[in-house]
């Protein structure tokens, strides 16, 4: 069983998020799927799910997770991964950047009836929201200091 629930995220991550298959949803994920996303909170049922790829892969459309490591601990999946992919569409009304970049992150299914019920996902959201171009990258900020300077506080 645990070997198959791994498979199961496996093909999850590949069929739904790298390939963009929206159909394969019904097979893999329950409709009592509920999930905890950092930028945009809950996401409730097969159809929410369905809309959160859908806008992330129209705003990344060359989407690729990596899976850096799986385990498994009773009914649930831990998986390492870094996505990587170039922002060519509006993300969270957001206008495409054409910033290519990369986030890593940590997800956790918990699987029940052989479908994922459950799913806890934790990754670098400041990265993403700076390849987007909603947050300045760390490197603009400050730009113009030398190396081991501090920034001059504002007097108040």
């Amino acid at each position: 069983m645990g070997t198959d629930n791994m498979g199961l995220v496996r093909r999850f991550m590949e069929e739904v998020w790298n390939k963009g298959d929206l159909a394969v949803i019904d097979e893999l994920v329950s409709e009592k799927y509920v999930a905890t996303e950092p930028l945009i909170g809950d996401v409730r049922g097969v159809a929410a799910l369905r809309d959160q790829v859908q806008a992330f892969r129209t705003a990344f459309p060359d989407l690729r997770i990596t899976i850096e490591d799986i385990g498994m601990s009773g009914d649930r999946v831990f998986v390492r991964w870094t996505g990587r992919g170039t922002h060519r569409g509006a993300l969270m009304g957001i206008p495409p950047s054409n910033n290519r970049g990369e986030i890593r992150g940590i997800s956790v299914q918990r699987i029940a009836g052989g479908k994922i019920v459950e799913q806890y996902e934790s990754y670098d959201s400041l990265r993403l929201l700076q390849i987007i171009g909603a947050v300045p990258a760390m490197d603009r900020l400050g730009k113009g200091q030398g190396a081991g300077q501090q920034a001059q506080r504002p007097q108040v």
